[in-house]
């Protein structure tokens, strides 16, 4: 960790307050969200129908909103948009806490997801800009401080939660309060800039920036071919939870076995991923990384399609040994695959774009993205009920393992073709 520090230490300013703000964002978030169905369903008495609006409205939103919050960073700067987040993201969790009618309710929680929509790329697109030749690893010490934030996140809410859900909220809004005075103070100003000229980016009309970023075909490839990654990740939070509960029940064995997922996904980036991008970096092109990293992510599932033929113990370690290893191992593989793909995903984002519209491109990007997520987890839902139903247990990780190979093939075809290389300058929209 120290290492990690030191180096955090070589670059400016403003990319170490980013990578401080990411970790206190996330801290901020993660104490809360985990809890906020509970509060709903328990303190509130709410329907679960009503529970799944309110929390599908902040995610509807967030991803949404991700381009236009992508457009007003490159066209008015990134701090504005990161502090706007931030006072929004204030607001609604303290509202949260506060009101118990629908209306509010649905008004908090779309305000939470639109301030990560105005702060997500705008955070990255600046990261990007400041860090200049060294992104790919800017992006490597930014997942830590990512990670770092939703592994304590939790454990500060679960301490808050237990005194009241009402304190938990206005403690991460008072963190969100802190962090935009911090931001308003001390980030300097940065705007978007055109590479090629060195100059202000122009301000073409919204539309038409839209369309030059829709006609970027690599682009748009790329896009797609990463959603693999989305949908594999947040398996971490649904389908391995859920094998785990499956086998390991409910109880404090359960609990248990679902915590040691999160703990060794979060511990293992903290830990290695400044050596994993430093290591990928030394032998591998951008393309063949990202490969590599879909390819890992795939067989992440391989663990748990190898316990299938064992029979399942009625009780003792031994039936909690076959419920949080093979899910572990899962977890594993899955921060592994991450490890080496999101700093070349991020980098390679910024190289599509032609250093243009970068924040833009990062919205689209995210936009895309989290409408993969949203069916690819309605599909592994079904697949996990049709399994449970057909008898089939291996169907679920079977069919994950082929999206994580097909979308590394995907890949592979698009970096043997130089889809994957920097847009020509000279090829940019511009409006007469």
């Amino acid at each position: 960790m120290k290492g990690t520090l030191r180096q955090v230490g070589t670059y400016e300013r403003s990319v170490q307050l980013l990578m401080v703000n990411q970790f206190t964002i996330n801290l901020g978030f993660y104490m809360l969200m985990p809890y906020l169905a509970a509060h709903l369903s328990g303190s509130l008495g709410l329907a679960g129908w009503v529970v799944g609006l309110v929390l599908g409205v902040r995610n509807f939103t967030q991803q949404g909103m991700f381009l236009v919050g992508g457009t007003l960073a490159d066209r008015f700067g990134y701090k504005p948009l990161i502090i706007a987040g931030c006072v929004l993201r204030t607001v609604g969790f303290a509202t949260l806490g506060l009101v118990d009618s629908l209306p509010a309710l649905l008004a908090a929680s779309a305000a939470t997801g639109l301030a990560g929509a105005l702060f997500n790329p705008a955070v990255r697109a600046y990261l990007a800009a400041d860090a200049g030749d060294r992104r790919v690893e800017a992006f490597a010490l930014f997942n830590v401080f990512y990670q770092a934030g939703i592994l304590l996140g939790p454990l500060v809410g679960m301490v808050l939660t237990s005194v009241d859900f009402r304190t938990t909220c206005l403690v991460s809004a008072g963190i969100f309060a802190l962090l935009s005075v911090v931001q308003i103070r001390s980030l300097p100003a940065r705007r978007a800039t055109d590479k090629s000229t060195g100059t202000a980016t122009e301000r073409d009309g919204v539309l038409a920036q839209w369309r030059s970023i829709v006609a970027n075909r690599p682009f748009l490839l790329f896009s797609v071919a990463m959603i693999g990654s989305y949908v594999l990740s947040f398996q971490v939070y649904l389908a391995l939870p859920l094998e785990v509960r499956r086998l390991g029940g409910s109880g404090e064995a359960g609990t248990a076995a679902t915590a040691l997922l999160f703990a060794v996904s979060g511990l293992a980036t903290i830990a290695l991923q400044t050596r994993v991008t430093a290591w990928c970096k030394e032998r591998m092109a951008p393309g063949r990384a990202l490969t590599w990293g879909l390819v890992t992510m795939g067989t992440a599932f391989v663990p748990l399609l190898a316990v299938m033929p064992l029979p399942v113990p009625d009780g003792g370690p031994g039936r909690w040994l076959l419920a949080a290893v093979p899910p572990a191992l899962s977890a594993l593989l899955l921060a592994v695959g991450t490890m080496i793909a999101y700093p070349f995903e991020m980098d390679t984002i910024v190289r599509l774009s032609g250093d243009r519209l970068v924040a833009t491109h990062y919205g689209l990007y995210n936009t895309i993205c989290g409408i993969g997520i949203t069916l690819g987890n309605l599909l592994t839902g079904a697949a996990l009920d049709t399994a449970r139903e057909a008898g089939l247990p291996a169907l679920p990780w079977l069919a994950l393992l082929a999206l994580g190979l097909a979308c590394a093939a995907a890949l592979n075809g698009l970096h043997r073709g130089g889809r994957l290389t920097p847009a020509a300058p000279e090829s940019r929209h511009v409006t007469a």
